[in-house]
């Protein structure tokens, strides 16, 4: 399967270097050079990934991410920022739009394409799934409410304290990781495993910051930290 990835970015010494390694590996490449473009590109080309720079002229990516989740034809592309900036508050707005995952630059370009094959992997996953028409599987059993929080995994919706909250893949599956088994602790490594993968490469702060924004929403007592260990959920 050839997959087809949207490169967005003002800078053409971007778009030249990671453009120029992405057409080596096999994929199938397009560029933009700002937001509003990419949109036009993303509407045509219907990207499985987008790579996408988080300052740009006229739309920064920001914005241009909030548009691509709006947009049902867009709903199951992936969207990974790139961007120099690094700081916790950045990737937590990048992980708050909607963005899949959040790269600092410089680009390591090993980290880039390790990361681009795993992020595929699990959109050519989701192509397996059974056309609509085909019998369905039993629904699994949600997991236990804790403390006021129902996650509704076939929905994928959250309810707490009487309230529907929105909530991005990643804090999803995070939620309802920790949800499934109230009051025990569960290691970052397994974490890391069950919900980015044995095969992402991702940096040491990512959990927290899913965390901290987990924690925004939902409440700061719910979500226990085991320093240096892991998280758990207190019923």
């Amino acid at each position: 399967m050839s997959h087809r990835i949207l490169l967005v970015d003002d800078e053409v010494d971007i778009l030249e270097f990671v453009g120029y390694n992405l057409l080596k590996e096999g994929y199938e490449l397009y560029t933009a050079r700002d937001g509003a473009e990419a949109l036009q590109t993303a509407a045509c080309c219907r990207p499985h990934l987008i790579l996408l720079d988080r300052m740009m002229p006229r739309m920064d990516g920001a914005e241009t991410c909030r548009a691509i989740r709006r947009d049902p034809a867009l709903r199951d592309t992936m969207v990974v920022f790139l961007s120099a900036l690094g700081e916790e508050e950045q990737q937590l707005t990048g992980f708050g739009v909607g963005a899949d995952d959040y790269i600092t630059k410089p680009i390591k370009m090993k980290l880039l394409m390790s990361r681009i094959r795993a992020i595929l992997k699990r959109v050519d996953a989701a192509a397996d799934t059974p056309p609509e028409g085909a019998p369905e599987a039993a629904p699994a059993t949600d997991p236990p409410a804790a403390r006021g929080i129902e996650v509704d995994s076939a929905r994928h919706t959250v309810r707490c304290d009487g309230r529907e909250i929105r909530l991005p893949r990643k804090e999803f599956a995070l939620l309802e990781l920790l949800a499934a088994s109230p009051g025990q602790l569960i290691a970052r490594e397994e974490i890391y495993v069950k919900v980015w993968g044995a095969e992402v490469v991702v940096g040491d702060r990512t959990i927290d910051v899913h965390i901290r924004k987990l924690r925004q929403k939902i409440g700061d007592d719910r979500i226990v930290t085991v320093k240096g260990v892991g998280y758990k959920f207190e019923p």
